[in-house]
């Protein structure tokens, strides 16, 4: 049946390409439910508003996207199928990506394709798309960990699980965390948590979260710092971290608005407004006297993934630039959203279009 499907949106894609009528262009942007990543799916929400309901398509991907590839491969197709659809934007460019470009590039081969936060292999998502936003997460190993210690961590504590760890870029991180931590005195502890994406879903990764913190901070003291790789993760582990006056150096995608406000019981007017949230978060820390003891970073990194690249896809596609990979119209954007954040290339031969990102700290209260 599956397949018998593809077959038809397929078809359909020659069709009503050969129907193609002089319209307003658009970009289609593809982000996680409001479970899964809500910071992705509030963006996609903005760039709708920005642009219009007739410019810009947003749709998501199941929140078991490893079981249901080919939904997240459908849902690609579908806005292919519009023939105003001149580029799309996909953040986080989960499993079932590179597989959709693929299935595009079959029946179109002029639409643009940005990417942000890669699950795939790089090198071979890289060759299928044309611009890839990824924050860097090789220095991140090095990073977050000199943050914990200048925070006091005397434990550092990673919640993962087996898929995250077979992606290239988060296992190198793991790896560098752990040489880092070894250098600077500090005890490195690795610890298997469900996969949200698993039989127990969201509440379940999330309720490990809650009862398992607090025994690593009984275990080891307060002055354990915790990381999360997941997203869902990060609210009930910031809740736990200001319940036993730990350590959090930042989220897995690190923001103001991600995860925190909703830990801390901020209320969230605007989700552009940076320097009201981090005055907000900064009061609520002091109130809480968890002065020095969160972090993250000033510039919401996966939402200024979407904004820059739907500037990029929409330029592109009225017509502003032809070239697919304008990497320094791609870093400009960039910068134009997250400010004088360092970026740099994955491969700088094999992939100079594949650019990484470290933005700056921020420690509340300090």
């Amino acid at each position: 049946m599956r397949r018998f499907t593809g077959v038809l949106v397929a078809i359909a894609l020659v069709l009503v390409l050969g129907a193609a009528a002089f319209a307003a262009p658009k970009i289609g942007i593809m982000t996680g439910t409001v479970s899964q990543g809500e910071e992705e799916y509030r963006a996609g929400e903005e760039m709708v508003a920005k642009y219009g309901e007739d410019r810009v398509i947003h749709v998501t991907y199941p929140d078991k996207f490893m079981d249901e590839q080919e939904t997240t491969i459908s849902q690609v197709l579908a806005m292919a199928s519009d023939p105003d659809v001149k580029a799309i934007v996909v953040c986080q460019a989960v499993p079932g990506t590179a597989a959709a470009i693929d299935k595009v590039r079959e029946v179109r081969d002029d639409i643009l394709f940005v990417l942000g936060t890669i699950h795939e292999e790089p090198y071979m998502i890289a060759e299928k798309a044309d611009i890839l936003y990824e924050i860097d997460q090789p220095t991140r190993g090095t990073t977050i960990i000199e943050k914990a210690r200048d925070m006091g961590a005397k434990t550092f504590i990673h919640y993962s699980f087996p898929r995250h760890m077979s992606m290239p870029l988060l296992a190198t991180r793991r790896d560098i965390m752990e040489k880092t931590a070894k250098e600077l005195g500090i005890e490195f502890v690795f610890v298997n948590s469900p996969d949200p994406t698993g039989e127990g879903g969201v509440a379940g990764a999330q309720q490990f979260i809650l009862e398992d913190a607090p025994r690593q901070v009984e275990k080891y003291g307060p002055d354990t710092a915790f990381f999360s790789t997941n997203c869902s993760m990060q609210e009930p582990l910031i809740k736990s971290v200001v319940k036993g006056k730990a350590l959090y150096p930042e989220q897995c995608c690190p923001s103001p608005f991600h995860a925190l406000p909703n830990a801390l019981g901020l209320k969230v007017e605007s989700k552009g407004d940076v320097p009201y949230i981090l005055n907000a978060i900064n009061e609520k820390i002091v109130e809480l006297g968890m002065e020095g003891r969160i972090a993250t970073w000033t510039a919401p990194i996966a939402m200024n993934f979407i904004r820059a690249g739907s500037e990029y896809a929409m330029d592109f596609a009225e017509g502003k630039f032809e070239d697919k990979q304008d990497i320094e119209r791609a870093k400009a954007a960039l910068h134009k959203y997250a400010g004088d954040v360092r970026v740099r290339a994955f491969d700088d031969e094999k992939t100079p279009h594949f650019l990484m990102v470290v933005g700056e700290s921020i420690i509340f209260g300090k």
